[in-house]
Parts: C-alpha cells; structure tokens; sequence
C-alpha cells in the first residue's frame, strides 16, 4: 500500500528495521514516562498497582479499539498469522504463560520494563536480558525445542479463533476498558498525559501490525507479519548480533533498537538515568532464574506480556487472551507465595523496624 510510494528506494527488508525502529523510539520513550509495566499492574510489592493497571488497560483497549477499525478499513490482514487459529497448544500456552508470570516477578519486570530499565542504566536488568534471550533461542531452536514440540502438540480446538468475530464485540470491549481506565486512572491519581501514554503504546501495536501485513508488504518478497513484542525480537537480535554476516536484521532487530534508543534519550533527558547492579549473590541467582523462566515462558506461551498480551490481545485472539490470563495467575501466585515467605521469615523474629526492612528485602532479592 504505501511501499510503492515511498520517498527512497531500499529493499523491503531494510524498510521494515526502519518501521520497527521508528516504533520501537515511540514505545521506549512512552514506557520510560509512563513506566509501564504489567507486572507492577498485577503483582507489585504491596499488590496491585492502581496507577500501573489504568495505564496498561488504557493500552490494551486502544489496542483492540485500534485493530478494529485498522481491520475495518482494510489496513491490517492476519487471515493466516497462527494467532488467528482455533486450533490453540492449550499445554504450552498455559505452562508458558505461568513460567513468564513468575519470572516477571523474580525479576521484579515483564521484558518491555527490563529493556526500558536496561537502557536507562540498570544492569541487573540488562544481564537478565542476556540470560532470557539465550534461553529463548534455545527454547526456539536449540536444546529446549524438543520440549517446546511435546508440549505445543497438545492441541484443543476452540472452534473460534478470535472473540472479534463476535459482531460488536471488539468496540464494545474497548469503550469498557477505556471507561475502565479512566475511572481507575482518577481513583489513583493518574495523570491524564500518563494514561494519553499508555493509549499511544497500544497504538504502537496496531501500528506494526498495519505496517507488516498491509502498508508496507511486498508481494514479491513478503517477510513476516508482527507487532510489537519482545521474545522474539530479543532472540533475534541476539542472533544477529554474533551472526549477521549471515541472517538480516528485521522488523523485531530494529524495535528492540528503538526502545533502547527511545528510553535512553528519554531517561538522560529526564535525569533519570543511572547505573544500578546486583547488590547480594542471592538476588543475582533469582534474578538469573527468572530470566530463564520468562525464555522458556515467553517462547512456550507464544509471546510476553507485550507479543501475546498486548499486541495478541488486540486482536482478541483466543491464543492471546489465554496467554495474558495464564502470564497474570503466574505473576500473583508467585507473588503471593514471596510475600508468604517474607511473612513467615518476619514471624521467626522479634517484630522491629529492622527486622520489617530485611523481610521486606527477602522480597526482592
């Protein structure tokens, strides 16, 4: 649609790292204002985030109320992304799903916050950037990918691959969960920018399947269609960064690119960054865990909270909505059982202030 029309003459592959790099600037400097984080909406310290949730939900219904009327004017077409299929791994979604949600919590972000955190100069969150794309790509294509078969053969058959095929429920779905947001957003005190925020992050979604599918699809050399996401893309990048004499950056290289870019200019110009690291071996061991939970999680689920539970979700894909579900239980039970543990380590010693700090402390490391 508008790859004929453009001012330059680059090949499509070229063309779609620019598209996902421009993206990626949008999302890294709206997540680094906003701090936008699902596992802070869902599983913070002290529970869930009022202020984090109305953001995220603001996301998420200017994602699916997007992708509807983006469907409606003929700008995006996913007929055969496996998204749209009724057929859904129901095994590995769930499992994956439940992997991610409690490695979000060890290491205290989903991987959109840890990429945003990394860049503004945290190293615990940059390490487990490390340890999560390698066990992604051996998850996708290495020692782990038998299991990633076993358990994606288990197949349950929906009969329905998408809650959009409902007439009207797609707009219906998205004037709730803005109304939703809104509400929520004034009962915790959110800024009107900081949701505004949140919409265009949603938007950045659309965006990207628009531009992959339709806008910017060449039918002689078609590449793969998909949005904003991160487990993917960060396998990608990590693959291309030790090989690329002999794989091509893509749509997902040039995102990640963007958000590091988009969140460091950010956070510089903010006076917000600055280098942080692992303050006790304990904390870098369950970090490192929960790094390698969300690889596997991420892949077996069929995205992160971003691929699946945002840019998924605004498709209504069944696939999606069960993956976000099965990413959330896991973030809360996870949470609840380190609080639990913090709980009881408080109730073996004598009730002080400092002793109130280091079971607080026990939490996040």
């Amino acid at each position: 649609m508008l790859l004929e029309n453009l001012p330059f003459d680059l090949p499509v592959q070229s063309v779609h790292v620019i598209f996902g790099l421009v993206l990626g600037l949008v999302f890294g400097v709206a997540a680094q204002i906003s701090k936008f984080c699902l596992r802070r909406a869902v599983a913070g310290d002290t529970g869930a985030d009022a202020s984090a949730g109305a953001v995220w939900i603001m996301a998420l219904a200017a994602a699916i109320g997007g992708f509807a009327v983006a469907q409606s004017l003929g700008w995006v077409a996913l007929e055969d992304h496996r998204l749209l299929s009724s057929s859904v791994p129901v095994l590995a979604i769930i499992v994956g799903g439940l992997a991610f949600g409690a490695g979000m919590v060890l290491t205290r972000g989903c991987m959109s916050r840890l990429t945003v955190l990394s860049a503004s100069g945290n190293l615990r969150a940059f390490t487990v950037i490390l340890v999560f794309a390698i066990v992604a790509h051996a998850t996708l294509k290495g020692v782990f990918a038998p299991m990633r078969v076993a358990l994606g053969a288990v197949q349950q058959d929906f009969g329905i691959a998408s809650l959009a095929q409902i007439p009207g429920f797609a707009p219906v779905v998205a004037v709730l969960l803005a109304v939703g947001a809104i509400v929520l957003g004034r009962r915790s005190g959110t800024s009107a920018r900081v949701l505004g925020l949140g919409a265009v992050i949603g938007g950045v979604a659309v965006a990207g399947w628009a531009g992959t599918s339709v806008w910017l699809l060449d039918d002689f050399d078609p590449l793969p269609v998909q949005s904003a996401a991160f487990t993917l893309p960060w396998a990608d990048t990590l693959f291309w960064t030790i090989a690329s004499s002999a794989i091509p950056a893509g749509f997902g290289t040039g995102l990640i690119a963007g958000v590091f870019l988009g969140s460091f200019a950010s956070a510089v110009l903010r006076s917000e960054f600055a280098l942080e690291s692992f303050e006790a071996p304990a904390q870098t061991l369950r970090y490192g865990a929960g790094g390698a939970l969300m690889g596997v999680g991420g892949v077996l689920a069929g995205g992160c909270t971003i691929g699946a539970g945002l840019s998924g979700s605004a498709t209504l894909s069944v696939a999606a909505l069960l993956a976000l579900g099965a990413i959330i239980t896991g973030a809360i039970v996870t949470q609840s059982l380190l609080q639990a543990r913090g709980a009881a380590v408080l109730s073996l010693v004598p009730v002080t202030p400092e002793n109130q700090v280091f079971a607080h402390q026990s939490l996040r490391e």
